[in-house]
């Protein structure tokens, strides 16, 4: 926590992302507050067809809840080979009580037979920031790289064990926690989301 510093809360409840989102925002001088920080309990549905679209439903939801400004991240892992699934339904691939281990084995069960070359997939992050009085800004990033036969690593989250960053042989849950907070769709999309929030650092909605 950044002492005396303009605050954000962040719209989720995944230690993987508030890890990631933190490591990027503070460093940038924001107090970054977790929905347990506030002793919130709110699980908005993400019904939206677009990261966008869920981004800004659950930023709006915990906006309207806490009278702060609220930043949401909606990323998803796109496979070529699969027609751009699990896309938007990353998080929930597979069923809402499955896990990621779960949901790695039915993506590789999917793409069983498939070739290296063939493995094309990116991960997309759009982040949507909201404050109270309804303003809306978002921001995007993408990575490029391949789905590999099986997954490695033990860093990262999610389905990083099985995404390899084009060009190099290594996958995201290999790679080390700075670099990955470099390189990332989701460091992409937040170092955007910092140009914004420093111009907004002095308004009165924050």
């Amino acid at each position: 926590m950044v002492e005396g510093a303009p605050r954000i809360l962040l719209a989720t409840n995944n230690p993987g992302k508030v890890r990631e989102m933190r490591a990027l925002l503070e460093p940038g001088g924001w107090t970054v507050l977790t929905p347990a920080d506030r002793g919130l309990v709110l699980e908005p549905e993400e019904s939206g067809e677009t990261y966008a679209e869920n981004a800004l439903i659950k930023a709006r939801a915990f906006a309207a809840a806490v009278g702060m400004a609220v930043m949401a991240d909606d990323s998803g892992l796109e496979v070529d080979a699969l027609d751009g699934r699990p896309g938007v339904r990353s998080a929930r691939y597979g069923g809402p009580d499955a896990t990621f281990a779960q949901r790695i084995d039915l993506l590789l069960s999917e793409l069983a037979g498939v070739p290296a070359d063939w493995r094309g997939a990116r991960f997309q992050s759009v982040i949507a920031i909201v404050v109270p009085d309804g303003r809306h800004w978002l921001t995007c990033g993408a990575i490029e790289g391949r789905i590999g036969m099986a997954p490695r690593g033990t860093g990262g989250f999610g389905y990083d064990p099985i995404f390899m960053l084009a060009g190099r042989s290594e996958t995201m849950a290999e790679i080390d926690e700075a670099e990955k907070n470099r390189i990332s769709h989701r460091a992409i999309a937040v170092q955007q989301a910092l140009a914004l929030l420093e111009q907004l650092r002095h308004d009165p909605a924050l």
